[in-house]
């Protein structure tokens, strides 16, 4: 067996050239739910307005292992954001967390011991293309599929490690940092 997971963190950023609104960015906790993440993941039980936690399953009848919980980072005003959380993201993350199990990245072992939170994105210009039956879906099923893997990866690797953020602290700055503000 391998060893017990109790707490990791990681995020990720995965987007289409041109097609921002598609663009995925999940925030995952892993840990055993018998820790501090299994605590969080039961407290997330409780609704808010808005702000609807919702499990990740494939389809009907087929939650994904390890129980993960989807909580949208903005609120959900409107039932094309709602379909389109409980619809494309939801399936791309319960594909990208059982795709984990599958390839190794999450041990197979542990699968009924760990739950995962994942904080998704779903960009409020979504919701206009979708009523004009312009947002492709299909980018957005892959994007978030694709971050969500790699949040998951990266949790797991402790990625990125300390010495690349210590070697990159003045080489990489936030996409909406503006020069105007000067040096750090």
């Amino acid at each position: 067996m391998s060893s017990k997971i109790i707490f990791k963190a990681g995020e990720a950023t995965v987007f289409s050239e041109g097609k921002d609104v598609t663009a995925a960015m999940p925030e995952i906790v892993i840990g055993a739910v018998d820790g501090p993440v299994g605590t969080a993941f039961a407290n997330m039980m409780a609704q808010s307005k808005g702000h609807t936690a919702m499990f990740a399953v494939r389809d009907i009848n087929q939650m994904v292992r390890p129980a993960t919980i989807m909580v949208p980072k903005v609120t959900l005003k409107d039932s094309i954001n709602i379909e389109l959380f409980g619809g494309v993201v939801q399936a791309a993350t319960a594909d990208a967390v059982l795709d984990c199990v599958i390839e190794g990245i999450i041990p197979r072992d542990q699968v009924n011991e760990l739950c995962i939170i994942s904080l998704v994105w779903i960009d409020p210009g979504c919701a206009p293309l979708a009523r004009e039956g312009k947002l492709d879906k299909a980018d957005m099923y892959r994007n978030n599929y694709e971050a969500t893997k790699l949040a998951i990866k990266r949790a797991l690797n402790d990625e990125p490690s300390i010495e690349e953020l210590i070697k990159n602290r003045r080489t990489i700055r936030h996409c909406m940092w503006e020069e105007s503000w000067g040096e750090i």
